[in-house]
């Protein structure tokens, strides 16, 4: 039970992250956040989708709905974020522009919940209890 508390936990909390982050992009101006995405040559349409993905996602992260399928699309962003984004001012950053620390333990954890096993503190397991009935 207590892996499973800690589960909860860590799973609450990356979801809140992701959650923010999406939230502050629309908040912050998406139109902001495109111009970026075109800046580093990535279309800035693709700022949308990934602002969609971090607010919906990180809410169904919470919740603990479609865990598995979130944490691939999250693990897809953190790739692009440190790859593309960050990995030119290094882990720690140069000053100018934050590194990519952050980046690589949100890849981390979207890895674990990829791997990790259903727990019984999350709305997938009891939508696949349910179905099994």
């Amino acid at each position: 039970m207590k892996n499973e508390v800690g589960q909860l936990i860590l799973r609450v909390v990356f979801g809140l992250i992701f959650f923010v982050h999406g939230l502050d992009k629309f908040q912050g101006g998406i139109a902001n956040t495109a111009v970026f995405f075109d800046s580093l040559s990535i279309p800035g349409f693709l700022a949308y989708i990934v602002a969609i993905i971090e607010l919906i996602g990180g809410l169904a992260m919470i919740l603990g709905i479609g865990t598995r399928v979130i944490a691939i699309l999250f693990a897809i962003i953190m790739l692009g974020a440190i790859f593309i984004a960050k990995f030119p001012a290094g882990l720690l950053g140069n000053g100018e522009m934050a590194g990519y620390e952050l980046d690589l333990v949100l890849l981390a954890t979207s890895i674990y919940f990829i791997l990790a096993d259903r727990i019984a503190l999350s709305l997938d397991n009891k939508f696949s209890n349910s179905k099994q009935k």
